[in-house]
């Protein structure tokens, strides 16, 4: 019997689609993460499924949309937060079933109630935080107390179980961690997922000055943004040396990308400083987290798994992080069919030069909804915290002509701008009947 294949899955979070060497920044150093891209696939046109962290992460675990699979905004960060359920499998789940080995090392952000937390959502082994941003070194999620009425919790977990690492930088303990899941899983000879959830470069700004050293010529916030980044590159050139040492590189399909767009969010310059923050970089698309322009949706993808995929490929056909789902279950042996998914497997794009499988792909966010059909993106009720003047209510792009999305074609395309809306608006009304039917009454405690 063919030895199966093992899968890692790394994210970061609210890193800019632009800040990483190997996606044209100019003052990054990533050369861990450009050499994945090197030996394998690097998307131009990848896209998460939303322009903030829980939708985006749920979308990406389970292959839906994530008004289908039951998180659609940022979730509370408190003990008893609701959120994903088993009602929709995970990857984690799905490889499972086939006889995978699962971890979890890092992020979740996806429900801390019983029911909602990793071990009972498909995960075998969970290290990290279930909230959506804590203290780097504290590891205590301090953001809910903005509100006034909610205190600061410790949030550090190993399965069920609070554990103390106080002092412990966190994007240096979510790699330690996954390293050493490798080595467990390969001395077992176990097929294993991985999904190693790096909160880095999200706020708080923390990094240590053996990284802040490498960029001193850069301004603060982009001194410190790389600085996490480069944390990041260094635990990921761990994690593929652990591979190598252990035998299992050349069995191990690797993907990357950001969950969403940067922040603009000026609580990042710990300062006090009210203006919007520039540390991170969308690469020149207009948008930002929580935007549904490109700048909050568009992100680095990266697929490498030597043998399998060809090296040194850049694609531009549009995909999704709900693709992941299915591509990594077909290649595990499993049926993608057997579950209900908004993705398709990308094989043919990743080893044959084939076309998108999308014809549509959506996002919505509040009140924004938008579609990429082919070269076309509409927006509708769009967003921007820049400064930038409010945005025309519906407005359709050229994305091959203009990826910054400054020229609004909806006047000059009249007819497509209308067929676009009415898609737009369909699929929305669809996502709301789903929310009300299966999954709104999930909150009702949260």
């Amino acid at each position: 019997m063919a030895k199966k294949p093992n899968f890692i899955v790394i994210m970061t979070d609210d890193q800019g689609y632009g800040d990483l060497s190997c996606m044209g920044s100019p003052d990054f150093v990533t050369p861990n993460i450009d050499g994945l891209a090197a030996s394998g696939a690097r998307f131009t046109d990848w896209y998460s499924g939303s322009p903030v962290c829980s939708p985006s992460r749920a979308c990406l675990l389970t292959g839906r949309y994530p008004g289908n699979a039951g998180v659609r905004a940022i979730l509370a960060g408190h003990r008893k937060a609701s959120g994903l359920t088993p009602q929709v499998p995970t990857i984690a789940a799905a490889l499972r079933e086939l006889g995978y080995k699962t971890a979890l090392t890092g992020k979740w952000h996806l429900g801390l109630r019983d029911q909602c937390r990793p071990n009972q959502n498909g995960f075998d082994e969970f290290y990290g935080f279930m909230a959506g941003c804590v203290d780097y070194y504290s590891h205590i999620f301090y953001w809910g107390m903005a509100d006034g009425h909610t205190d600061p919790t410790h949030d550090l977990w190993e399965n069920e179980t609070e554990v103390r690492e106080n002092g412990r930088y966190l994007t240096e303990l979510i790699t330690e961690k996954a390293v050493e899941n490798i080595r467990d899983h390969a001395r077992r000879q176990e097929p294993f997922f991985l999904y190693v959830a790096y909160n880095a470069p999200h706020y708080p700004m923390h990094a240590p000055e053996k990284y802040m050293a490498r960029f001193a010529h850069l301004p603060w916030d982009r001194q410190v943004m790389a600085a996490m980044i480069a944390a990041v590159d260094d635990g990921v050139g761990e994690i593929v040396a652990e591979l190598k040492r252990c035998g299992e590189y050349e069995n191990t399909c690797i993907f990357f990308q950001s969950d969403n767009g940067p922040s603009r969010e000026s609580r990042n310059w710990l300062d006090g400083t009210p203006d919007p923050y520039y540390g991170g970089q969308t690469g020149g698309f207009k948008g930002h987290k929580f935007s549904l322009f490109e700048g909050g949706v568009r992100v680095p993808g990266i697929f490498s798994w030597p043998g399998v995929i060809p090296p040194g490929q850049v694609i531009s056909q549009p995909c999704s992080a709900m693709d992941v789902f299915p591509t990594l279950l077909s290649w595990a042996g499993g049926d993608p069919g057997r579950y209900a998914l908004d993705g398709f497997a990308l094989q043919d794009v990743l080893t044959q030069g084939g076309e998108s499988p999308h014809e549509d792909i959506f996002w919505e966010m509040d009140g924004q909804t938008a579609v990429r059909h082919g070269k076309y993106k509409l927006v509708l009720n769009g967003v921007l915290v820049e400064g930038e003047p409010a945005q025309d209510p519906v407005f359709l792009s050229d994305l091959e002509a203009d990826p910054g999305e400054t020229h609004n074609l909806a006047e000059e395309l009249p007819e497509l701008a209308k067929e676009l809306t009415e898609k737009a608006q369909a699929w929305r009304a669809g996502i709301e009947q789903t929310w009300r039917e299966n999954f709104a009454a999930n909150y009702g405690l949260a």
